[in-house]
């Protein structure tokens, strides 16, 4: 990947991490890999887990930016949060999905938090 496309991805993160925590979220961790995936933020509102993956635009001409989080994105992040709650011991501890879509436009940020955006395919245990 492009640097410019890394370093625009990485300022779309950095505008949702900051969203969250202004909405009260505790963020946990950053760029949690694993083998089977990675997840942008995993942060904690309330007592729930959230898995946020993160997707930002310059324009729509692709579509919305949360579009781009597809059945084969959406397994690999769920696959790395269930390797997650493995690794931590929170596999009872309720958790979810969320999208951060971020679009950018003259250099002003427009959010738009999807809760719940997709469930853990039931093929997956642990």
């Amino acid at each position: 990947m492009p640097k410019a496309h890394l370093e625009f991805g990485k300022l779309g993160e950095k505008t949702a991490v900051d969203f969250l925590k202004a909405s009260g979220y505790k963020i946990i961790q950053q760029n949690y890999k694993t083998k089977v995936g990675e997840i942008d933020i995993i942060a904690k509102e309330k007592d729930t887990l959230v898995f946020i993956e993160v997707k930002t635009r310059h324009t729509d001409a692709f579509g919305e930016p949360q579009s781009a989080v597809n059945k084969f994105k959406q397994n690999q992040i769920a696959k790395a949060a269930l390797y997650y709650l493995k690794e931590n011991a929170l596999l009872e501890k309720p958790a979810r999905f969320d999208i951060i879509a971020v679009h950018y436009t003259n250099q002003n940020p427009k959010i738009n938090l999807i809760k719940n955006a997709f469930d853990l395919n039931s093929k997956y245990t642990y």
